[in-house]
């Protein structure tokens, strides 16, 4: 089977439309919406929530072109106590750790891990092979793209992009993407666009709108176009 093909699926009776692959492991103890499709191999831990239409578990669908890996993934995988939202997509590869929120309409890809009692938001996207911590918070329509870093903390608003191609589609062979790296309980606010490689500090703070094409600085707060420090994050603001 390629990794474009998403194996034999077959009806079940534990929930009106679930479809389950081989060997899918979803204990009695999940709460399964309408319409729930689950990938063959997929493991769903105790206590999970899967809502109307959400996709577990399909191997990853590329475009011809595509320089992504095309080995098949393995298995997906959904911790204890994880909700995945209406409609939302977690691809093969992807592992969702315990106590997290893929909330509706999000689509998180091959080989991506999600940290503890994190949320992806409503038709936040993130790419294949994205490391997000603990506790990180990605509101509505946020994008992160593939090869980005994120710790534990980190916050990021709305509709905020990060990117990974400062070629925009036109890189030379052997020429890799590099995603952001988002340091321990920084800020990235509303519509804020990153540039690829860059590093957001430690507790720093990007304002809403702005474009960041260069490092922050650690606690420092950028704004702009492009994105300079106009000043530190408040001590009493800082996690610590």
């Amino acid at each position: 089977m390629s990794a474009s093909e998403p194996g034999t699926l077959r009806p079940s009776d534990r929930a009106p439309g679930l479809l389950l692959g081989d060997g899918a492991v979803v204990p009695d103890s999940v709460t399964l919406g309408a319409n729930v499709v689950v990938h063959a191999g997929t493991r769903i831990g105790e206590n999970a929530v899967l809502l109307d239409g959400c996709v577990v578990g399909r191997p990853p669908a590329l475009g011809p072109h595509s320089r992504t890996s095309r080995e098949a993934p393995q298995p997906a995988s959904i911790g204890a106590g994880v909700v995945v939202g209406i409609g939302a997509v977690v691809l093969a590869g992807a592992a969702v750790r315990e106590d997290s929120v893929i909330a509706d309409q999000a689509h998180v890809r091959e080989r991506t891990e999600v940290g503890p009692q994190s949320v992806v938001g409503r038709g936040a996207a993130v790419d294949n092979d994205v490391r997000i911590g603990a506790r990180v918070k990605l509101q509505t329509n946020a994008y992160v793209t593939a090869w980005s870093v994120l710790e534990d903390d980190v916050f990021v608003a709305p509709g905020a992009t990060l990117s990974n191609d400062p070629t925009a589609g036109r890189r030379g062979e052997g020429q890799p993407l590099v995603g952001a790296t988002l340091r321990r309980a920084c800020r990235i606010g509303a519509g804020a666009v990153l540039l690829p490689a860059v590093e957001v500090g430690e507790e720093a703070f990007v304002a809403a709108g702005a474009v960041v094409t260069r490092d922050v600085p650690a606690g420092a707060v950028v704004m702009g176009v492009p994105a300079r420090r106009v000043r530190d994050v408040p001590e009493a603001e800082r996690l610590g």
